[in-house]
C-alpha cells in the first residue's frame, strides 16, 4: 500500500472513530430529525444593513476551517453560496472543544449573530453549534477539485458540492424549461401526458428499449417518441396540446446523445409547418431573453444570433450552396448513385436517402447561425404531408444551430391511405433488417380515417437547447445523471455484458502465460529519423462514434495548440467513446492527415497491443492527468 492510500486510510478510519465517540456520547447526529427556519447564506450577504447584529440560523457543508487559539472560522456552503463562520471559545464555551472537531465535508447548523470582521468580511459568530451529519468521506482537495469527466457524472453530488459552475447550469435548466412551458401554456397549448410503456415502438426512426410485461405476457417498449399518442388527442378535438418528458432510443451514445433524454413536442390542429416555424424561432428567442438576459450567445468562439426571423432554407439549395451540386437536375436514381459514388457518399435505396446523405456530409456542420432547412425528401419523412408541387418533398424543417438539429416539425400526413403505405415502406425495411425503422400502427392508422384536420407538428430536444443557452459541449453536462456503464464494463461496448465478464474484468488477475507479443523489428532506425516523429500529451475534450463505422471513434483532442485536433482510431471494439472524454492519452501529431469516412484524420493516438489467449487485445496508452496537454515526449 502507498504511503498516499495509507494516509487516507487513516483519514476514514479517523472520522468513523469520531462519529462512534459521538454516539457513545448520546450525541449522535444522525437523532436529528430537523433545523428549521434557516436563512440562505446569500440573503445574508446581499441585504447585510438588515440583518447586522441580528441572531439567525443558518445550515451547511463545511468546506474550510482555519484556527487560531481560542477563535476558529469555518466556511460554510448551503444552496444559495458560502458564508463564513467564526466560533470564539469565550462566546460559546465547553462547545469549543467539540466544534474543533469537525471535519470538512460535516454539515453543521449554527445559531448566531451576524457581524462583518476588520477584513470586512460578512459572517455569522457562532452561539448555538450543532452537528447535524457527519461526513464519512474525504471531498475532493480545493485546489484540483473534481475534474475527471467520468468520475463527476458517477459521482454527481461531488461534483455540485466541489464545482458552483456545474450546480448553476442546472439552476439555468430549470428556468429554461419553465419558460418553455410559460410561452406555450400563454399561447393556449394544453400540456397532457401519454405513455412511456408502448406496445409499438412509433413516431420516430430509432431503435426501442424492449422490455416484459409479466401480468400481460407481452413486450413492451420504452417510448422513442410521443407523436402517434398526441396526433390521436388531435383527432379527439384537443387543438393545441404538447407534452415535454423522457425519450428513450437504444443507440449509440456521444456529446449529443444520451439513451433517455429530454424531448418536447407539440400539435396545433389548423396549422402546418411555417406555423411551427414561428413557434420555434419565438419560443428560442423569448427563452434566451427571458434566461439570459440577451438574444446573442457565444458559442465555440461564435457569436450565434438567437432573434427571429431564422433564415429558411430547403435541403437541395443548402446542398447547392455548399457542393455546386443541383438535386433538382440530378432527378433519375441512377444519376444519384452515379454523384454520391464520385463523392464517396454512401449509396442508399432510393433518390431522397442519397440526398439526405449528402446534406449530412456536406451541410450540417455548416449551419451556425439558426437556420431552418426546409422540404425534406418523403423517403426520409414517413410521417409528414407531401408537398402539392412536388410529391418527392415533404412539408418538413428541422432547426439547426452551432452544427446541430435542435428541432424537427411537419405539416402532419393526415392522408390514412397514404400514411398506410409508408408505415408498408417501413416495415419492408424492418424485414430487410434495419431495426430502426418503424413499425406498422393500424390503430394510428384507424384514428387517421376518423379524421385528423390539418395539423402543425414540432418536436424540440430541450437537451441541446440546454447546452446552446448554458455554453455546455456535451449533453453529459446537462443532464444531472448520465447513462454510465458500470465500473468495470467501460471497454465492453461491444462484448457480452454479463456477470461473468463483469467479474473477469474487475476481478482476474492476467495470466501473462498467456500472453503473446511481436518480435522485436530487426531492422534499426537512426536517431534523426525517429526524432522527426512528433509525440504529444493530448486531452480528450471530447468522443464519439463515427457513424456507419463498425470501428471508428472520433476524438476531439486539446494539444496544448490554440486549435482543437480530430484524430480517428478504430478501437470501438475495445472502448465506449464516453468513457474516454476528459482522459490523458498519447498521440502522433505530425503525421500528414488521412481522410477516413469522409472525416480528416490529423494523426495516431497510441495502444498497446498484445495478443491474449488466442486473442487480440488493445490498451490505450493512458497518462497521469496532471501532465499538461502538449507536452512533448522525448
Amino acid at each position: 500500500m502507498t504511503d498516499k492510500h495509507q494516509d487516507l486510510n487513516e483519514m476514514l478510519q479517523i472520522k468513523r472513530e469520531k462519529l462512534e465517540e459521538l454516539k457513545a456520547n448520546g450525541k449522535d447526529p444522525h437523532e436529528i430529525v430537523n433545523f428549521k427556519d434557516r436563512t440562505p447564506s446569500n440573503e445574508i450577504k446581499d441585504n447585510f444593513d438588515q440583518y447586522e447584529g441580528k441572531s439567525l440560523r443558518i445550515a451547511g457543508r463545511i468546506m474550510a476551517k482555519r484556527g487560531h487559539g481560542n477563535m476558529s472560522f469555518m466556511d460554510i456552503q448551503d444552496e444559495s453560496g458560502i458564508i463564513q463562520i467564526v466560533n470564539r471559545k469565550n462566546v460559546i464555551g465547553d462547545e469549543f472543544k467539540e466544534v474543533k472537531k469537525y471535519d470538512i465535508g460535516d454539515i453543521i447548523g449554527v445559531e448566531g449573530d451576524v457581524f462583518k470582521t476588520n477584513q470586512g468580511e460578512i459572517s455569522i459568530e457562532t452561539k448555538t453549534p450543532q452537528l447535524l451529519t457527519k461526513s464519512l468521506q474525504i471531498l475532493p482537495e480545493k485546489w484540483h477539485g473534481l475534474k475527471d469527466p467520468d468520475l463527476r457524472y458517477r459521482q454527481r453530488y461531488l461534483d455540485l458540492i466541489v464545482n458552483p459552475e456545474v450546480k448553476e447550469v442546472f439552476y439555468q435548466r430549470s428556468k429554461i424549461i419553465t419558460e418553455i412551458r410559460r410561452f406555450l401554456d400563454g399561447r393556449g397549448f394544453l400540456e397532457v401526458e401519454t405513455p412511456i410503456l408502448n406496445t409499438i415502438a412509433g413516431g420516430a426512426t430509432a431503435r426501442p428499449f424492449i422490455t416484459h410485461h409479466n401480468t400481460l405476457d407481452i413486450d413492451m417498449y420504452l417510448r422513442i417518441a410521443n407523436e402517434l399518442y398526441l396526433k390521436r388527442l388531435i383527432v379527439g378535438g384537443f387543438d393545441k396540446v404538447y407534452e415535454m418528458g423522457r425519450m428513450f432510443r437504444n443507440e449509440g451514445m456521444d456529446a449529443t446523445h444520451n439513451p433517455e433524454y429530454t424531448a418536447m413536442e407539440l400539435y396545433q390542429a389548423y396549422a402546418d409547418y411555417e406555423d411551427m416555424m414561428e413557434i420555434t424561432e419565438h419560443m428560442v428567442e423569448t427563452v434566451a431573453t427571458n434566461v439570459l438576459g440577451k438574444t446573442t450567445i457565444e458559442y465555440d468562439g461564435q457569436e450565434i444570433e438567437l432573434k427571429a426571423p431564422w433564415r429558411r432554407l430547403p435541403m437541395i439549395d443548402a446542398i447547392k450552396e455548399e457542393t455546386g451540386i443541383d438535386f433538382n437536375e440530378i432527378t433519375s436514381y441512377e444519376d444519384a448513385v452515379k454523384i454520391a459514388k464520385e463523392k464517396n457518399i454512401e449509396v442508399k435505396e432510393t433518390r431522397g436517402e442519397i440526398i439526405a446523405e449528402f446534406f449530412e456530409e456536406f451541410v450540417e456542420d455548416k449551419l451556425i447561425q439558426p437556420t431552418f432547412i426546409i422540404d425534406y425528401p418523403v423517403e426520409i419523412s414517413p410521417l409528414a404531408k407531401r408537398k402539392n408541387d412536388d410529391k418527392s418533398l415533404t412539408y418538413r424543417f428541422e432547426a439547426f444551430i452551432n452544427g446541430k438539429e435542435v428541432a424537427n416539425a411537419f405539416s402532419e400526413l393526415n392522408d390514412a391511405a397514404d400514411q398506410r403505405e409508408r408505415f408498408e415502406a417501413q416495415v419492408a425495411k424492418r424485414e430487410k433488417g434495419d431495426d430502426e425503422a418503424q413499425m406498422m400502427d393500424y390503430d394510428f392508422v384507424n384514428a387517421l380515417e376518423v379524421g385528423l384536420p390539418p395539423t402543425g407538428g414540432l418536436g424540440i430536444g430541450i437537451d441541446r437547447v440546454i447546452m446552446l443557452l448554458t455554453g455546455q459541449h456535451s449533453i453529459r453536462d446537462v443532464l444531472l445523471f448520465p447513462t454510465m456503464k458500470p465500473v468495470g464494463l467501460e471497454k465492453a461496448e461491444n462484448r457480452d455484458s454479463s456477470k461473468e465478464t463483469y467479474d473477469k474484468l474487475t476481478t482476474e488477475k492476467i495470466d501473462f502465460s498467456k500472453v503473446k507479443v511481436e518480435p522485436i523489428f530487426e531492422n534499426m532506425v537512426d536517431f534523426d529519423t525517429f526524432s522527426k516523429s512528433d509525440f504529444r500529451v493530448v486531452k480528450v475534450k471530447n468522443c464519439e462514434e463515427v457513424p456507419k463505422s463498425k470501428k471508428l471513434l472520433k476524438f476531439t483532442l486539446d494539444d496544448g495548440s490554440e486549435k482543437e485536433r480530430i484524430i480517428l482510431s478504430g478501437i470501438k471494439e475495445y472502448y465506449s467513446a464516453e468513457s474516454l472524454i476528459g482522459k490523458t492519452l498519447l498521440a502522433i501529431c505530425n503525421l500528414p492527415p488521412r481522410k477516413m469516412m469522409g472525416i480528416d484524420s490529423e494523426g495516431m493516438i497510441i495502444s498497446a497491443i498484445c495478443e491474449y489467449d488466442g486473442e487480440e487485445e488493445l490498451n490505450l496508452i493512458m497518462l497521469d492527468d496532471n501532465i499538461p496537454a502538449g507536452s512533448k515526449l522525448y
